[in-house]
């Protein structure tokens, strides 16, 4: 399978969620590009909506081809939210973040009415985890937060306890999110029950955010190399 055709086609199928005057969240990375590159498509032909970026670099790439933008301040409910997933489990759990905006992308998607999640096929797993989790943490006490979450992931009964800062670059420097935070990498391998994960890093000074997406997604959209598989919950 061609990734990249079947993250096109997820997208391009997305279209048919978004109608006429609505306020459209508007997802980060690869797959999400090309829904905002379709979606401006549609609105030089016609389409009134407006978008809620999820990051600086989707807010770039949505001026870029025309879709018009609102600040989620101005908002007080988004119609529907298109975004990419790194894994997707039966259960329509979600681990995201690989990107960096999962502090951004789980506001949006909480705020809004019905959250379709577009990918390739192959992001669809049977259970969450060998995808490193992304957790967004305060720079200050990173690696005593980063403690605690390896101590979480023993609690819950990973596969894996390793917890990594994220670097980027010649210089190996921290990755800054758009937030100005941090994030740890948890290699959990495998997530023996993401719901009391989820719980146990909500718990923890200094995590921003984490990466379990739960209860939020509505539809996934799996694409392939030949049409989509489109999924309700």
């Amino acid at each position: 399978m061609n990734p990249d055709i079947a993250k096109q086609n997820a997208a391009i199928a997305a279209l048919d969620y978004i109608e006429d005057g609505m306020v459209v969240g508007l997802g980060t990375g690869s797959t999400s590009a090309h829904f905002v590159r379709a979606l401006g498509e549609r609105v030089h032909a016609g389409l009134k909506v407006k978008g809620v970026p999820t990051s600086e670099a989707t807010r770039t790439l949505a001026e870029q081809v025309g879709v018009p933008l609102v600040e989620i301040s101005q908002v007080s409910r988004i119609d529907v939210d298109v975004d990419g997933a790194d894994e997707i489990d039966p259960a329509f759990r979600l681990i995201k973040g690989g990107g960096g905006a999962l502090l951004r992308e789980k506001i949006v998607a909480a705020a809004s009415a019905r959250m379709v999640v577009i990918a390739d096929a192959g992001k669809w797993v049977e259970r969450l985890g060998a995808f490193p989790l992304p957790v967004e943490v305060t720079r200050f006490g990173f690696a005593l937060t980063a403690a605690r979450v390896r101590e979480a992931l023993l609690a819950t009964n990973c596969a894996g306890d390793e917890v990594s800062l994220r670097t980027s670059g010649k210089a190996n420097e921290p990755v800054i999110t758009d937030g100005g935070n941090y994030i740890l990498d948890a290699h959990a391998k495998a997530i023996a029950d993401p719901d009391a994960l989820a719980s146990a890093l909500n718990q923890i000074a200094g995590v921003v955010e984490h990466g379990l997406f739960i209860g939020l997604a509505g539809t996934v959209i799996l694409g392939r190399e030949a049409g989509v598989d489109v999924r309700e919950k």
